[in-house]
């Protein structure tokens, strides 16, 4: 039968690898494979249309459509550019809508999406090409068109999937994001939709084991009867037992498990034509050697079923786990959108009305709801100002009229469009204009009207590209008030009709804040509707309607004058900002003179962070890849990182050790099995049965000690280069995180690394082992037919030169989709985080083409990677064939009596798997250089550079340093890289211990640079910085670090509780928490919750006011109290009265600390000890505020003349 089958198919093979080889085309016969977009529906854009959509009968039974790209990659490095666009059944833009229709169909629309409606959906969207398949399978030359075909369908459901995903990430509510961080839901796109891709490959095994054993078992029925069924239920029944008890996610017993499947595997076979024969024996049955031999073949045909089940049982179950994860996030709750009636603008003279609300951002605790009692009413064209102190509720108001905020009772409604500015500003990666732009066309008049308005023409001008500068989704390369304007430029070019923004002045500087508030709000925006959140009180007389918010309750509403003496929260709020300005009453009006020629914000320098982008490249650059072979260097160091590769020797040992106990067993029973029931055997059949079973049992032992100790070695190579590359990444420097997305490091923390943990081991133990068993058939077939070694030594040349020529354009291909991978990711966690700010402006459907768009990209690369990988096997698996009928043909026709002819038997059995194993081979190392390239790409983030040491042990300071906290700059000199511009450029000046020092100046001055340079994010060019005598850049950073504490402009919480979060070592008791909470005005609202101490605190403290969140912090410095104190911008987003109580705790708690103190408000550092002004890098001045105020002229003088003129003009106007 398999002589018929292979000869026919290798006649076959013959001519369809010719056609296969040196046929063209049609679309290869063109010079340019360029098509006009309109003439084409697979190419959106400019670019190479499908050659597969477009490929005739005869490509595409051969691959031969792929030629084009396999040609173009021996040429040059393949680039995205050089890769066929999808066809348009694979596009997810054609895949997605059909999903998602049939989801909600089989839902009946209620979001109650089951697993089981899940899976429907996706089979629906891919059976007809499993249907093909499944044909496919059962047709020899159509093997390759089979895995092709799952593959294609596999990476059209992945992409659905993760559309659908996306999707649900723009509409998840705030309630349901607490129970779903971002990270776990980038892992239902970088995990479980792969797993989804890759149960493809396994989609029709169930039925195709079945059919394989059915068959097997029907020839072994035939040859021994009933002694063939003896000891394979033992053998499944124990394979599903050790596959159920394997624990998914623990890598250490996933890989164990993999090797007792691989010893069930290899050592079967064996042990079970053991337990037959011997079966035989005991039931009478006679040994022959045609009988043995044919048992032997059939034991070869069960092991790929055998073998498979396990996997695919594994594969099946993590499938249905991720599609379970996958179905329980897509039920959570979305937005609700009917919370709030939109209706068009102009239907009436309301802009937003809000009757008898109540709200709440978590519905379980629905009897102490966020808002309550809210009602409001806002015409067309008001301006409506939002006060309030800290956690009154602002921003949730402002959330209501979103609709991000859930409505427990009452009615909301908003006519017109709405455009947002967040409090956080949230920033995309890509260039500046297009973040302004937002996805509108560009009306270039409106767009420099929108820059003068915003004060950024300035910044953008420093900037070598200008507003196409490349910023990262963090805005790394731009100062904090400038990420504020860019959001306000955002919302302003979109002449929206109600715009809405949270407190977004508090980033600035006083003086660029009262130029924002008076171009962008009273004049840019004077027709229309704008409510407002903010601090500042000068800002509050310009308001049709001020709104004062307290516990969530709105609890005075009107004019400045009319609520001035109506109610005590607003008269607070007001006092407090007075009480602030009475420092700076007794300043002459002849000061005030002075402000006229002060100047204008638009003369300001850029942030220091802008220098970083005043260089002539990019800050953000495109993302590496290495280009050409994966270096031996690559493979040398994988196998080596376990044990310095000493477990390597005795896994090959082992392998080679059960290839010649397997081959030896074979022989000995062929040659002591009798030729014929009247041939008297030539041993006993006990000495029969304890020789093949010592040799068999010495088989499995080989096998369980090989997969081991391979797995041993996998674990740990895995683990090494995991601490590798997280340590490396933790510990490179603040300039790695500027030029480096988010999404990249996380595509090389999951995607790579999970190719690390599982498939590299595989893939390298299957290479080489497939060897070492290619050797030994050749050497059984050789010893039957020397001749076949004429065929075998050409054909494995024609192997190596079709390997050759497929590799380079392969590599590139899997390099480009681990890139493309990248972006994708970069995107997804964007959109998670920015996703109110998206639904605010109405561009859920943009942001969603964009994604589908990625992903497109993200399939194009692994699309051609499969189809070139068939394209290579096809041809492999054709020559294979043409191995085995040359061999057969030498066989038969070897005369009579030249060779034992239980020899050629077995030679004959070990050549069946020849066809196979030569492409194999092939395949597993083409296959492995795809996936090696996860291996590089790890390598390459384990070489980044490191900051300095964390620890220098022969240089560490006293354990009581510092003792004073006197803090020394020594001609200060910083550049953000030696090829840009100083930021600081030569600054000297001392911050005396147990002193408050205050730092002021004009955006761009240098004053984050400084607080930088202090904690050693940035190191000097030039000079240095003393504290308590020590240069801090000859001691470890953590000697450093651990002894300085600071209150960041961006207040950080991390995902807990309140406790991890202000005690996250675990040092303080709770008496000593509760302390710190009260000091720093939180007690009241900690015991307020039911769980205390242990309050939730979701991803980045979302379900905590940005307030709050500063708040938290200065708790935390308060229970740590070490001798130097930091505050950059930490009051920005307080209340005046909440900033004047958090300098009474600093001055209270911190009397004998060195406090360092950067702010805008002019008050908060008129009580400090010193004031240093800083200009454009350099000390402009440096002496007591009572000095600096006493000279007219001075820098100080004019910016505290400024604000209180400002401040005295608004309250009194």
């Amino acid at each position: 039968m398999f002589f018929v089958s292979d000869s026919v198919s290798s006649f076959i093979g013959l001519f369809l690898c010719f056609v296969g080889l040196f046929y063209k085309t049609e679309e290869e016969s063109q010079s340019n494979n360029l098509e006009e977009p309109l003439l084409n529906s697979g190419v959106s854009r400019g670019g190479i249309a499908s050659t597969y959509e477009n490929a005739s009968f005869f490509s595409l039974l051969t691959f031969s459509w792929m030629n084009s790209v396999i040609a173009k990659g021996n040429k040059k490095p393949l680039d995205l550019e050089d890769i066929p666009h999808l066809a348009k059944i694979d596009s997810v833009k054609e895949v997605y809508p059909v999903l998602l229709n049939k989801v909600e169909s089989l839902s009946n629309g209620d979001n109650q999406i089951t697993t089981f409606c899940l899976a429907k959906a996706l089979f629906y969207i891919v059976w007809k090409d499993v249907a093909i398949t499944g044909l496919l399978a059962l047709v020899c030359l159509a093997q390759r068109h089979w895995w092709f075909k799952l593959q294609q369908a596999g990476i059209r459901a992945r992409s659905a999937i993760v559309a659908m995903i996306y999707q649900k990430g723009l509409t998840i509510s705030g309630q349901s994001k607490e129970g779903n961080s971002s990270g776990e839901i980038i892992n239902f796109m970088a995990v479980d939709a792969e797993r989804i891709c890759n149960f493809g490959w396994h989609m029709h095994d169930f039925w195709l084991v079945l059919v394989q054993v059915v068959i097997g078992l029907a020839l072994l029925y035939k040859n021994l009867g009933l002694a063939a069924i003896a000891s394979l239920i033992a053998t499944f029944l124990s394979k599903i037992i050790k596959l159920r008890d394997a624990e998914e996610g623990a890598l250490k017993k996933y890989m164990y498990t993999l090797s007792l499947n691989a010893f069930l595997f290899w050592g079967a076979p064996t042990v079970v034509a053991g337990i037959t024969f011997a079966t035989c024996l005991l039931l009478g049955l006679p040994l022959e050697s045609g009988k043995v031999l044919s048992t032997l073949a059939t034991f070869k045909i069960l092991e790929e079923p055998i073998y498979n089940l396990p996997d695919s049982i594994s594969v099946f179950l993590q499938t249905k786990v991720s599609l379970d994860r996958i179905a329980t996030f897509l039920r959570v709750k979305d937005i609700d959108s009917s919370a709030i009636v939109k209706v068009p603008h102009g239907s009436s003279n309301t802009a937003v009305e809000i009757i008898n609300g109540c709200f709440s951002w978590d519905l379980n605790v629905s009897s102490n709801p966020t808002l309550k009692d809210i009602n409001i009413r806002v015409n067309q064209g008001m301006r409506v100002a939002v006060c309030g102190m800290v956690g009154s509720g602002k921003s949730s108001l402002l959330s209501c009229i979103l609709g991000e905020v859930s409505k427990i009772s009452g009615s909301v409604k908003v006519e017109g469009s709405k455009a947002y500015v967040a409090q956080s500003p949230w920033i995309q990666s890509g260039k500046i204009e297009d973040n302004i732009l937002f996805g509108r066309e560009m009306d270039r008049e409106r767009y420099e009207k929108v820059l003068e308005a915003c004060s950024l023409k300035k910044d953008l001008e420093v900037l070598s590209f200008g507003d196409q500068t490349i910023i990262d989704e963090r805005g790394i390369n731009l100062s904090g008030g400038q990420k504020q304007r860019i959001q306000i430029a955002r919302a302003l070019y979109q002449d929206s009709d109600i715009y809405l923004f949270d407190d977004p002045f508090s980033a600035v500087d006083a003086h660029t804040g009262s130029h924002l508030f008076k171009e962008c709000i009273l004049r840019f925006l004077d027709s229309k509707t704008v409510i407002y959140i903010t601090h500042q009180v000068e800002f509050l007389p310009a308001a049709d309607l001020i709104l004062v918010l307290r516990d969530g309750r709105i609890t005075q509403a009107g004019k400045y004058n009319d609520i001035l003496n109506s109610g005590s929260d607003f008269m607070d709020l007001v006092g407090a900002h007075k009480e602030a300005l009475s420092a700076i009453d007794s300043i002459k009006t002849s000061v005030q003179d002075q402000t006229n020629s002060s100047k204008n914000t638009n003369d300001s320098q850029n942030d220091e962070a802008n220098d970083i982008s005043g260089s002539k490249g990019q800050l953000v650059q495109e993302e590496e890849r290495e280009k050409g072979r994966v270096g031996f260097s690559v493979y040398w160091k994988y196998i080596t990182t376990a044990y310095g590769g000493a477990l390597v020797p005795f896994i090959i040992m082992a392998q080679v050790l059960f290839q010649a106990l397997e081959i030896g067993s074979n022989y000995w029973m062929a040659w002591a099995s009798s030729g014929s029931s009247s041939d008297p055997a030539p041993v006993t059949g006990s000495t029969l049965i304890i020789v093949y079973a010592g040799l068999a049992i010495g088989c499995a032992l080989c096998i369980l000690a090989r997969g081991l100790l391979l797995a041993t070695a996998a674990y740990k190579t895995a683990t090494h280069l995991f601490h590798k590359m997280h340590l490396a990444i933790f510990r490179s420097p603040m300039s790695f995180f500027d030029s480096t997305p988010s999404g990249r490091i996380l595509n090389r923390a999951s995607s790579d690394q999970s190719v690390v943990d599982s498939s590299v081991p595989q893939q390298v133990g299957s290479f080489v082992f497939a060897v070492i068993q290619l050797l030994g058939i050749i050497a059984v077939m050789s010893q039957a037919a020397w001749q076949a070694i004429i065929i075998v030594i050409p054909v494995a040349g024609m192997c190596i030169l079709l390997q050759q020529y497929y590799l380079p354009s392969a590599r590139e291909m899997a390099r480009i989709a681990g890139v493309c991978k990248g972006p994708v990711i970069q995107n997804f966690a964007e959109t998670i985080s920015g996703s109110t700010t998206i639904r605010s402006f109405d561009q859920q459907a943009r942001f969603q083409n964009t994604n589908l768009k990625l992903n497109d990209d993200l399939s194009r690369p692994r699309f051609h990677v499969a189809a070139a990988r068939e394209w290579l096997t096809f041809r492999l698996d054709m020559l294979s064939c043409f191995t085995f009928a040359a061999f057969l043909t030498f066989l038969v026709s070897i005369p009579d009596g030249t060779i034992d002819p239980s020899i050629s038997g077995v030679a004959a059995t070990y050549g069946l798997t020849l066809s196979t194993l030569q492409g194999w081979i092939i395949w597993t190392l083409t296959y492995l250089e795809n996936k090696i390239i996860s291996v590089e790409r790890i390598f390459q983030y384990s070489s980044i550079p490191s900051e300095p040491p964390l620890v220098i042990d022969s240089n560490r300071p006293d354990d009581q340093w510092p003792s004073q906290g006197e803090v020394d700059i020594h001609h200060l000199q910083v550049r953000y890289a030696p090829h840009m511009p100083l930021v600081l450029r030569g600054l000297t000046c001392t911050f005396s211990g147990g002193k408050k020092t205050g730092i002021v100046g004009r955006t761009g001055s240098g004053k984050s640079t400084l607080i930088q340079t202090l904690f050693r994010l940035v190191d000097p060019a030039a000079g240095q910085i003393m504290i308590d005598g020590i240069n801090i850049s000859t001691i470890g950073l953590h000697d450093l670090r651990s002894k300085l504490s600071i209150i960041p402009q961006d207040p950080t919480m991390f995902e807990g509780t309140i406790r991890s979060n202000l005690d996250p070592l675990e040092e303080y008791t709770d008496d000593k928490i509760w302390e710190a909470l009260d000091k720093c005005q939180l007690g009241d609202e900690v015991r307020s919750k039911e769980g205390k101490l242990d309050s939730p605190v979701s991803e980045n403290g979302e379900n905590w006011s940005v307030g709050q969140r500063q708040l938290v912090c200065l708790g935390r410095v308060l229970l740590k109290k070490t001798k130097v104190l930091v505050l950059d911008e930490a009051t920005a987003s307080v209340d005046t009265a909440t900033d004047g109580m958090i300098q009474q705790t600093l001055g209270k708690h911190f009397t004998d600390s060195t406090v360092i103190m950067i702010a805008h408000r002019i008050t908060s550092v008129l009580d400090s000890d010193m004031v240093l002004v800083l200009e454009q890098g350099l000390v402009d001045e440096y002496d007591s505020p009572k000095k600096l105020l006493e000279d007219e002229s001075s820098s100080f003088a004019k910016l505290v003349a400024e604000y209180s003129m400002r401040s005295n003009s608004s309250i009194k106007s």
